[in-house]
């Protein structure tokens, strides 16, 4: 402790004699001067100046308003910070009913230089941003600078960037005709389908530098799914669809578009239908074996999508592969929708397959058809024995005694066949698909003309 008190006292002696020997006695030494000065005419002032208590006090003022001054210039000098506003926007005066202007920043970086308690009150306090203003300039390119305002004047600020070169052009329009992009469909409850859209508008106005009017291809109302307020089955009005110009690349085109938002009444539909199950087994089951039965979980089922592909559907085909299946099996399929089919009421369905041995039975006198003939031409079996067919049915001895020759087609496929004298291969096929068919006759000659 002893030690610090003397360190302290030690600091204290040396402030003091410099504060003597720097301010008060040079101080002192002027006051004495101008006492001497003014010693003719001024002696009760004289008495009082004369004094060593007078002079000392006066010393010790004119000592401390120097260091209060020094103090403080010393302060300015040293308390300056720096704070960055980062993205301000910049606004830009001119005629925009005339005018486009490109080349202008959406917004600048400042920099705001001085004390920490101005820099607050700053960015506290409001100010007009940044501006630059066009008004006059004509359509070309001109190199103008941003201005920012700030009511406080004892900061100092730098803009980055702080002057910029801008295009001007004249503001062309031209009117459009308007169509419609469907967003998110996917996210629309598969059992629902958008029938139809309705805009409240057909065309729209672009306007804009000439140059870019001539790149714009199509302009869109971009119809969101998920703006949809709870999607059902009827007519839903949704308003303020965005619009975006597009180029023949699919780019947005920066354009102005008026209006800016459409609305548009949505036809929601949920077309639906039930129809049978039809299970196809693909391959051959292992030699000298047969399916005899095929029982599937289900029979029915009722599918929902596009109205066109509801009407045109007639059964659902599930395939099972019995390639090699020597023994009974229970398959379990996933089912797939058809093309225009957006949903299933089941996902899942299981067949339990029954094999037996194989037998085969022979049915003779089987017309043979022509299919894909082209409806230009004409086809004529050269001989009796090219007319019919005899077909060799193998399956499960039960089915065997139930088949009848009308579930029996025989034909011939006669795409791409053309005029002449033609060998065609025979192709058989059943109504009962537990079944397999072979033409005893593999060929039939044929003649083709023209009608």
């Amino acid at each position: 402790m002893k030690m610090i008190s003397k360190m302290f006292g030690r600091m204290f002696h040396h402030i003091g004699l410099f504060f003597d020997k720097w301010l008060i006695t040079p101080i002192t030494k002027i006051i004495l001067k101008l006492m001497n000065f003014l010693q003719g005419g001024f002696k009760s002032f004289d008495r009082i100046a004369g004094k060593k208590s007078t002079l000392l006090i006066v010393s010790l003022l004119l000592a401390f308003g120097i260091f209060i001054i020094i103090d403080q210039e010393s302060n300015v000098m040293i308390d300056q910070y720096a704070e960055i506003l980062y993205d301000q926007q910049v606004m830009a005066v001119y005629n925009e009913e005339l005018y486009v202007v490109e080349g202008l920043p959406k917004t600048v970086d400042i920099t705001l230089i001085g004390q920490k308690r101005h820099i607050f009150l700053a960015k506290q306090s409001p100010s007009k941003g940044v501006s630059v203003d066009l008004t006059g300039l004509k359509p070309g390119n001109h190199k103008v600078t941003l201005k920012y305002t700030q009511r406080l004047k004892s900061l100092d600020y730098k803009l980055d960037p702080s002057q910029i070169t801008v295009t001007i052009y004249d503001k062309k329009s031209e009117n459009r005709n308007l169509s419609y992009d469907l967003l998110h469909q996917d996210s629309l409850d598969s059992k629902l389908y958008i029938s139809n859209i309705e805009l409240d508008r057909n065309n729209v106005i672009i306007k804009g530098a000439q140059y870019k009017l001539d790149k714009v291809a199509t302009v869109k109302a971009l119809i969101d799914v998920n703006n949809i307020p709870n999607p059902k089955a009827g007519e839903i009005t949704v308003k303020d669809i965005p619009l975006v110009a597009y180029d023949n690349d699919g780019k947005i085109v920066d354009v102005e578009i008026v209006p800016k938002n459409v609305s548009a009444k949505i036809k929601i539909t949920s077309p639906s239908k039930e129809i049978p199950i039809r299970v196809v087994p693909k391959g051959n089951v292992a030699f000298g074996k047969s399916i005899q039965s095929m029982d599937a979980s289900l029979s029915k089922i009722t599918v929902y999508g596009e109205q066109d592909a509801i009407d045109e559907i007639e059964q659902l085909e599930v395939e099972i592969d019995v390639k090699g299946l020597d023994s009974d099996k229970e398959f379990n399929v996933t089912l797939k929708k058809p093309k225009g089919i957006t949903e299933l009421s089941s996902k899942t369905m299981s067949v339990k397959v029954v094999v037996s041995n194989s037998s085969s039975r022979e049915i003779p006198n089987v017309s043979v058809q022509s299919e894909n003939l082209d409806s230009n031409l004409k086809v004529q079996a050269l001989t009796d024995a090219d007319r019919q067919v005899t077909v060799v049915v193998s399956g499960s001895e039960e089915i065997l005694k139930t088949i009848q020759p009308s579930d029996i087609t025989a034909y011939i496929d006669l795409k791409d066949v053309g005029i002449g004298e033609r060998e065609v291969e025979v192709k058989v096929k059943g109504t009962d698909l537990r079944l397999t068919y072979a033409s005893k006759i593999k060929k039939v000659k044929v003649r083709i003309t023209s009608k």
